[in-house]
């Protein structure tokens, strides 16, 4: 496994980087007996001989970034746990998969348990906790029986409960079920609801280091993050380093939607391209372009077919003007209407909204209202203008993220697709009916949007 080449140096089915999906397809491969052969929990034997500050300086070595959201260096939010506090110390991992356009967290958690709850153990010897929590989205009752299955196995096996695999270390698991809100997968919101409140954002500071759950230092991370520690201590940080780019190295799972031949979970190198990932997949549908796309999920500003080599990692994308993210690569061909695209996003952000904040409640409505009205041709060419002036006090102004989830797309797609906007306006009603444009009476070919070179 080396580092993603350029384009034609090596075929695109080189640039797989198979760790965390490695096993996925072998029969029933989320039992313990599966994940033993495939060297599973050697990376927590190794990790629990070492003093927990060199755990987290190994991991902190490494390089491993976030896999869930703005990619910030997981060794050092450990590094961020007060010592000698007298307080007891909690790890929560966030499996609250929700972002449209988001599936990796599941399918892990479906076909290899085990490799999260070895992260578990590492992550919690490293922090010195002795409780940790997996807060799980409630619909995916498959995944939450097959998670409680696995912790099942792993108390019976020493890996969980009272003297971890004899290094002194007790540690509790609960797999704990949420009730289905967006908003939950934000971590403050995610520790009210695992305290039993309504889920809505926290001021901050004090960060959750320093007063998270139950009011003491707690660690909030990502499955894809925590699952990814036990193969860095295994292989070693070098061996981890040797792939991706030198700023955000390692593999990473990509979920790949949309308007694609094979859709699914690529896992690849940090730093490889949509180009590459669609060729691997077989490119867009037959007959079809890509006409625009998204790289962390709808929250992200969209990115068009002029960006399909714009390396996938954190700070590449962040250089060219949106965010990785979840790295949810929704794929649209020429036949979406961008409009009724961002209606739908926007029409969810306004949905799961929690209210707390003015900016957020009352901005997501108001841009339904707009978006529908122009999406009907009943907008106005002012309208535009308005949409752009509240998602601009929306972006940056609310509580939490969520805010700047729900503006980024309609940002973006008037960047890239105002002519789009106005001929909703101009020809009153949307000009991908055949019934009311001749948008396409010269075909498809006048959106000159190749993806195969």
């Amino acid at each position: 496994m080396t580092m993603a080449p350029a384009m034609g140096e090596t075929s695109p089915e080189k640039l797989l980087a198979p760790v965390l999906s490695a096993f996925w397809d072998e029969p029933r491969s989320w039992t313990l007996e599966t994940y033993l052969r495939h060297d599973g929990y050697q990376g927590a034997r190794k990790a629990l001989a070492m003093a927990p500050d060199d755990v987290i300086a190994y991991v902190k070595d490494s390089g491993l970034r976030g896999r869930g959201g703005a990619g910030f260096p997981t060794g050092m939010k450990w590094q961020f746990i007060p010592q000698g506090d007298g307080k007891p110390h909690y790890l929560v991992v966030n499996a609250d998969e929700s972002e449209p356009g988001a599936c990796k967290d599941i399918p892990l958690l479906y076909a290899a348990p085990h490799t999260l709850i070895e992260g578990i153990v590492i992550a919690c010897h490293a922090i010195r906790s002795n409780r940790a929590f997996i807060y799980l989205r409630g619909e995916v009752v498959p995944v939450l029986r097959r998670l409680h299955e696995a912790v099942r196995e792993a108390y019976a096996a020493g890996y969980l409960g009272t003297n971890v695999l004899g290094s002194g270390l007790d540690l509790e698991l609960t797999v704990h079920a949420g009730a289905g809100a967006y908003i939950c997968g934000e971590e403050t919101a995610l520790l009210d609801s695992l305290e039993g409140r309504r889920g809505q954002p926290r001021l901050r500071p004090p960060f959750p280091a320093v007063a998270g759950l139950y009011a003491c230092p707690t660690v909030v991370n990502n499955v894809e993050s925590i699952a990814s520690v036990p193969a860095i201590l295994h292989r070693g940080k070098e061996w981890f380093r040797s792939m991706g780019t030198d700023k955000c190295p390692g593999f990473t799972l990509y979920s790949l939607s949309g308007h694609v031949t094979n859709p699914g979970q690529y896992e690849g190198p940090m730093g490889i391209t949509l180009r590459q990932l669609l060729d691997m997949s077989g490119g867009m549908r037959p007959g079809h372009r890509l006409k625009f796309w998204t790289p962390g999920g709808s929250s992200s500003p969209m990115f068009t077919a002029e960006h399909l080599d714009v390396p996938l990692d954190f700070d590449s994308v962040g250089a060219a003007g949106s965010l990785l993210g979840t790295k949810s690569l929704q794929c649209f061909d020429e036949t979406t209407c961008v409009v009724r695209a961002v209606t739908r996003w926007t029409e969810f952000y306004a949905h799961e909204s929690c209210g707390k904040c003015t900016p957020c409640r009352e901005g997501t409505y108001w841009l339904v209202q707009l978006l529908r009205d122009i999406e009907a041709g009943k907008g106005r060419k002012a309208d535009l203008d308005k949409l752009a002036d509240i998602s601009d006090n929306i972006n940056g102004k609310s509580f939490c993220a969520l805010g700047d989830g729900a503006a980024a797309p309609i940002l973006s797609s008037l960047q890239h697709f105002r002519a789009e906007y106005e001929q909703h306006i101009t020809g009153k009603g949307c000009p991908f009916d055949p019934s009311k444009s001749t948008l396409w009476a010269d075909g498809p070919q006048n959106f000159p949007l190749e993806v195969n070179a």
